[in-house]
C-alpha cells in the first residue's frame, strides 16, 4: 500500500521483537467441516485458497500452532488491514474510557466543535464506538453515486481533479455528514464513524491514531515491524481503513487482546477495556441493520460480538481480512485475503465454520 499511497509510520521502537513459539499442529490442515448452506464437508486446507487467503496464522495460548502464507504475501511483509483498522481506533477509545480520560456520555461536540452542525454533533461518543448513529451515508461500493466515494475523494492524497469543488481531507468531510434518523436506534456500519472517533481521540489526546498506537501498543510488545497508515493530503491517518501490518504482529496484538490486556506479565492495556468489548452491544440495534448471516451478534467499540457458545469477537475488514478471537478456545486467528467481492457475506460461509472447526479442534486437545 505504501508504494501506492502516502503513509505515517506506526513505529515498534528499537527493541528486539518478542519471539513466538511454534509448535505447529499438522492436523489443522486435515480438519473437515460443513461450510454454510452446503452439504458437502470441506477441509481446512482447501478453504484457505477458495477464500482468496494470502497469509494466516493461528496462536493457540500463545503458540503459533499453524502458519501460511500464500500468493504475494511473505512472512517478511506487511499487508492492508481495511477495516480491521476500525477495532483498533475503537480499541484505543475503550482504552481512553477505561482511563477516564475519554466520557463516553458526552457529546461528539463537546470534545470536536468543529462537528457541531454535522450529524455527529448531538451524538454521544458511545454512540459513535458502537456505530448507532443515524446518518445520511452510505456505503455500498456496488453504487457508484454512494456518499462512500464522495468521503473517497475528499481523503484521497493525490491532487483533486480540475473543477473539483469538494471537501479536502476526511475531517473536512465529516462535518458536511448530514442526519438521517435519530442516534441510538439501530446499528449501522458506516466508516466514517471511525475516522470521527479517530478525530476525538486526537482532540482528546494530542496525538493521531499512529503516535497513539505506536504509544499504546506497537513499541510495548516486542512487534517484529512497524506499522503504518495511509493518510489523507492534510495527514490524517485514516482511522477507518488504512492500517497495513505484518501477519505475526497482528497475531501479538491479538493475543494482547485475548490475554485482558495483559502482555509477558504486565498490564499493557486496562483489562476493563477489553471487558466492555467482550460484553458486547445490543443485539437489537444490531439486528436492525440487516446483517442475516449473523444473527444474535453485536457490536461493541467497533468489535464484532458472535455471542456464540465459545464467546468468540472479532475485528473484521473487508475483503476477508480479520483477527478472530475465542476465549473458550485460547485461540488467536489472523487472516490476511483478497477476496474479489467487497463484502464479508462472500467469505463468512466458508470462514467462520472454518474458524469454528479449529476451535473444537483446540479444545478437544484438552480433553483426557
Amino acid at each position: 500500500m505504501r508504494e501506492f499511497m502516502p503513509t505515517v509510520e506506526v513505529s515498534r521502537g528499537l527493541g528486539a521483537p518478542a519471539p513466538l513459539n511454534y509448535r505447529l499442529d499438522p492436523l489443522i490442515d486435515k480438519l473437515h467441516f460443513l461450510p454454510w448452506g452446503s452439504a458437502e464437508p470441506v477441509t481446512f486446507a482447501s478453504s484457505l485458497a477458495r477464500n482468496y487467503t494470502d497469509g494466516l496464522i493461528i496462536l493457540h495460548r500463545g503458540d503459533v500452532v499453524y502458519e501460511r502464507y500464500f500468493g504475494a504475501l511473505q512472512e517478511d511483509g506487511q499487508h492492508a488491514a481495511m477495516s480491521v483498522t476500525k477495532s483498533f481506533t475503537g480499541l484505543l477509545a475503550a482504552v481512553l474510557v477505561a482511563e477516564g480520560k475519554l466520557d463516553d456520555t458526552r457529546q461528539v461536540a463537546g470534545y470536536v466543535p468543529e462537528l457541531k452542525d454535522s450529524a455527529f454533533g448531538d451524538a454521544t461518543v458511545r454512540q459513535l464506538m458502537d456505530m448507532t448513529t443515524g446518518l445520511q451515508y452510505s456505503e455500498n461500493y456496488a453504487d457508484p453515486n454512494a456518499e462512500v466515494w464522495q468521503y473517497s475523494a475528499a481523503g484521497s492524497p493525490w491532487p483533486k481533479p480540475a473543477g473539483y469543488t469538494g471537501p479536502v481531507g476526511y475531517f473536512e468531510y465529516l462535518a458536511g455528514v448530514q442526519k438521517q434518523g435519530e442516534h441510538g436506534e439501530a446499528f449501522g456500519y458506516k466508516t466514517v464513524n471511525s475516522d470521527a472517533l479517530g478525530w476525538v481521540i486526537s482532540r482528546v489526546t494530542g496525538k493521531s491514531v499512529a503516535e497513539l498506537l505506536s504509544e499504546k501498543i506497537w513499541r510495548r510488545i516486542g512487534m517484529e515491524q512497524s506499522a503504518y497508515y495511509q493518510v489523507d493530503e492534510l495527514g490524517i491517518p485514516f482511522a477507518g481503513g488504512g492500517l497495513s501490518a505484518g501477519l505475526r504482529d497482528m497475531a501479538r496484538f491479538g493475543e494482547l487482546v485475548r490475554n485482558q490486556g495483559r502482555w509477558q506479565n504486565e498490564q499493557i492495556l486496562p483489562a476493563a477495556a477489553i471487558e466492555d468489548i467482550q460484553r458486547g452491544g445490543s443485539k437489537e440495534a444490531f439486528a436492525r441493520a440487516g446483517f442475516d448471516k449473523l444473527e444474535g451478534w453485536s457490536y461493541r467499540n467497533m468489535w464484532w460480538i458472535t455471542h456464540n457458545r465459545n464467546g468468540a469477537f472479532a475485528a473484521r475488514g473487508v475483503h476477508g481480512q480479520t483477527i478472530y478471537i475465542d476465549p473458550a478456545a485460547e485461540m488467536v486467528l489472523v487472516r490476511f485475503a483478497s477476496h474479489p467481492v467487497a463484502a464479508n457475506g462472500a467469505n463468512d460461509p466458508l470462514s467462520l465454520p472454518a474458524y469454528q472447526a479449529v476451535a473444537d479442534h483446540l479444545i478437544s486437545l484438552e480433553k483426557p
